[in-house]
């Protein structure tokens, strides 16, 4: 071991390690705040949770976005409305081939800036407020679980909950 600038000991970190698997296969991931799990989520026209898909906090939204409009069908959906983290190419042409109609604002550092009907924009508060009632459900609000199936279990207890109060 060596010793760093202020005198203590320290150790290199090491990537891969058997807590970094561990945490990746729990759906934990450090952020800004800690440890933490996305939800990822697709909600109806009514606020009802239609699909929904976890991640790790570190993680970007776009994969994750993907992995979560894979699980419709094409015709299924008309629009998607998204914030800009999911803004991407990628993502609008899977949008495409789900034969929808993509409203995600889009980057500003984006060099050819994609349009986006403002008004239809302004119903993406659906997916928020569906967010602020899942968690006032302790159990989803601090994560509890230690596998990423339980708190999945969970968020969909606390979404058919929140359908039926």
């Amino acid at each position: 071991m060596d010793q760093g600038p202020s005198g203590r000991r320290w150790r290199p970190t090491r990537s891969g390690g058997k807590k970094e698997d561990a945490d990746r296969r729990r759906g934990v991931g450090r952020s800004r705040g800690g440890l933490n799990t996305k939800i990822h989520a697709a909600v109806e026209k009514n606020g009802h949770l239609a699909a929904m898909h976890l991640s790790p906090g570190q993680d970007g939204d776009g994969p994750h976005g993907r992995a979560l409009l894979e699980s419709f069908e094409p015709g299924q959906i008309e629009h998607v409305i998204a914030d800009t983290a999911y803004d991407g190419d990628e993502t609008r042409d899977q949008i495409r081939k789900l034969q929808a109609k993509a409203c995600i604002k889009p980057h500003k550092n984006r060099k050819t800036r994609k349009r986006y009907d403002k008004q239809r924009y302004k119903h993406r508060n659906q997916v928020e407020r569906f967010f602020n009632r899942i968690k006032q459900f302790r159990r989803v609000a601090t994560r509890y679980e230690k596998t990423l199936e339980n708190f999945a279990g969970f968020v969909w207890l606390a979404a058919l909950m929140v359908d039926v109060l």
